[in-house]
């Protein structure tokens, strides 16, 4: 679910942004661009082998099979 307006998608230079890609993906802003000292080719790099959280949550939905002999895992 979006939460906030989008960040422009490109810089000044006509570049992706990274704060555009995190919010693509769902993701707190800054989560990946506020780290220290992580430039943004390794932002966008980090953006690209991330897992988006709303698509893993579904999938893990999707595929982790119901286990009703745990009591844990059951609901009432």
């Amino acid at each position: 679910m979006l939460t906030r307006p989008a960040p422009s998608p490109t810089d000044a230079a006509g570049r992706l942004r990274a704060d555009f890609v995190e919010w693509m993906q769902g993701l707190e802003p800054g989560w990946v661009t506020a780290t220290p000292r992580l430039g943004r080719p390794a932002q966008l790099t980090a953006l690209g082998n991330g897992v988006v959280p709303q698509q893993a949550t579904r999938a893990v939905q999707l595929l982790a099979p119901p286990f009703p002999r745990c009591p844990r895992c059951t609901t009432a």
